[in-house]
């Protein structure tokens, strides 16, 4: 603990402009590259062991898709600094007594792969976190969408152009740049699919990495608990701060609610911006085996809570960490998101990894198939209702698509950890809210339209997949609003 506790001090402390003016010229040395170096490292092991173990890809794909993302990957397919224990289904990157430490992910059961600090081996997996939540009764293959996988062969609902929506298809799918990588598409109208595509190497079983839609999720799991009473928005969140203060002396931080992490705008020191996403702050928990809470409840008070935007991770972990007290057990914990979300709605290929200390990374790291999260869309087109039982409030509902108030000189695009239509898009639906990850990862909810619509990618480089312009093409397939 005290290592993990030392790492977190120094990512507290690098706040820095990089080019801050001084007596002695502009600071532009990267007194992070070491740290780069080996988050590098343990993004490939995260990918490598997930696209593996996880996704159940071949190394080829692994090497072709998941690892496109990193500049320089350690080795090529046929071999290089990198170790596959395929019988322990654990990755090793790196050479041992080289500059930078051999980093290692190990796939366990009911999460998915974890991330080991830099100095443990392979021989510690058995320590590391498991969730072994039975699942659902029943053959999803036999039971009918949406709660199932068994999809019915009737003719598109009346109103639909079947050319205007291979035409939306092909626009996903041909793109003009390569960064762009579509994975799979998935359109349901009517709470039918009425469109469904893959790419080559995938299909409707494929688990691949949310990125950043793991904070709606994260969202879906936090609102049940405000509507249940046991957290609630703008209570001060029940945080044990750190650095701790002074006794008697009042923590400004305490002054920070739910409400305020959700709406991305804590007042919180910025780590995750600025070029230091890969270096410091959450990066070191993703990617390098620190602990998610004890880094997300490290940072200092720099604005007044509310008053600006600031897309961070560590308030998504904030915001879990109040769910993980609410519920009162780390079983409680580690059981809710499959009791009270994806078994209720049929999202049984959906896992939650943790970090090796078993919190949930709710930010980032959720791996999971098109299918399931059309099955979230769903239960927010259907306004928190499953199968005529209430999951969701429609008070929360209308909260995650509700702007935040600091995004006011933004657009307001950004609600409760949903993503809304700016202000300046007028060629798609304002009740069109959606999720969004890194590497194309979205789901657009379009009440209007009776509507949902899901693009997985692994887009790498500049990206640039604008999911409002998906939602656009779509919609011409559409006759008219249905609602």
């Amino acid at each position: 603990m005290r290592q993990v506790l030392l790492i977190t001090i120094l990512v507290v402390s690098v706040a820095i402009p990089v080019v801050a003016q001084r007596g002695g010229g502009a600071q532009t040395y990267d007194y992070w590259a070491p740290q780069r170096e080996m988050i590098r490292y343990g993004q490939q092991a995260i990918f490598m062991c997930n696209g593996l173990f996880t996704s159940n890809r071949t190394l080829e794909q692994v090497f072709a898709h998941e690892l496109k993302f990193l500049p320089t990957p350690v080795g090529t397919v046929q071999g290089g600094n990198y170790v596959i224990d395929r019988e322990r289904k654990a990755v090793a990157i790196g050479k041992p007594g080289g500059p930078t430490p051999v980093m290692r992910a190990a796939f366990r059961e009911g999460i998915g792969c974890i991330i080991l600090a830099p100095n443990q081996t392979l021989d510690s997996i058995e320590s590391l976190p498991t969730i072994t939540t039975p699942p659902p009764a029943g053959n999803p293959a036999t039971i009918a969408w949406p709660d199932g996988d068994l999809v019915s062969t009737q003719p598109r609902p009346a109103g639909v152009d079947a050319a205007k929506l291979q035409a939306a298809s092909d626009w996903a799918f041909n793109r003009p740049s390569p960064e762009q990588d579509t994975l799979s598409l998935l359109v349901v109208h009517k709470g039918r699919i009425i469109h469904e595509r893959y790419a080559d190497g995938v299909d409707m079983t494929t688990r691949t990495r949310t990125w950043s839609t793991a904070k709606s999720i994260a969202s879906t799991l936090i609102g049940m608990l405000v509507d249940q009473g046991k957290l609630s928005l703008d209570a001060p969140l029940p945080i044990d701060w750190l650095p701790r203060t002074t006794a008697g002396v009042t923590d400004p931080r305490s002054a920070i609610t739910l409400r305020h992490v959700l709406h991305m705008s804590s007042g919180l020191e910025t780590i995750d911006n600025d070029g230091l996403e890969y270096a410091t702050g959450s990066g070191m928990s993703y990617w390098a085996g620190a602990s998610s809470i004890e880094g997300a409840r490290s940072r200092a008070l720099i604005r007044e809570p509310g008053t600006a935007w600031d897309y961070e991770n560590y308030d998504t972990i904030l915001a879990i960490y109040a769910m993980k007290l609410a519920l009162g057990s780390d079983a409680a914990y580690h059981e809710f998101p499959r009791t009270a979300l994806f078994d209720k709605i049929g999202m049984r290929n959906t896992l939650v990894s943790t970090d090796r200390f078993g919190d949930f990374i709710f930010s980032s790291q959720i791996y999971t198939n098109a299918r399931d999260l059309a099955r979230l869309g769903l239960l927010y087109l259907n306004n928190g209702v499953w199968n005529g039982q209430r999951l969701l409030s429609q008070e929360w509902v209308n909260f995650v698509r509700t702007p935040a108030p600091a995004t006011r000189t933004r657009g307001n695009q950004y609600g409760g950890h949903f993503w809304l239509v700016p202000d300046d898009r007028m060629d798609v639906p304002k009740d069109a809210y959606a999720t969004n990850g890194n590497r194309g990862q979205f789901t657009m909810i379009v009440p209007s339209h009776d509507l949902v619509i899901v693009r997985r990618g692994l887009d790498y480089g500049r990206q640039g997949f604008n999911y409002w312009d998906l939602t656009r093409e779509v919609i011409k397939a559409i006759d008219a609003p249905v609602r």
